[in-house]
């Protein structure tokens, strides 16, 4: 799906008496999980367990 066919079915699914500035945190959050999951998809993530390795060390200096 397209990001306009996206927006555009976020949109029609959304309450009529929202304001602009919920519809525009609502599509800022649309554009954040899709992103996120672009991400996945192409690979660009650290593990769960990697980032509590990492963590703990950062911690333990």
């Amino acid at each position: 799906m397209s990001d306009k066919q996206a927006v555009l079915e976020a949109v029609s699914q959304m309450p009529d008496n929202l304001t602009l500035a919920q519809i525009r945190a609502e599509l800022e959050l649309l554009a954040a999980l899709r992103e996120g999951y672009a991400d996945m998809q192409a690979g660009r993530v650290v593990p769960h367990e990697e980032i509590k390795r990492q963590y703990a060390a950062w911690l333990s200096k």
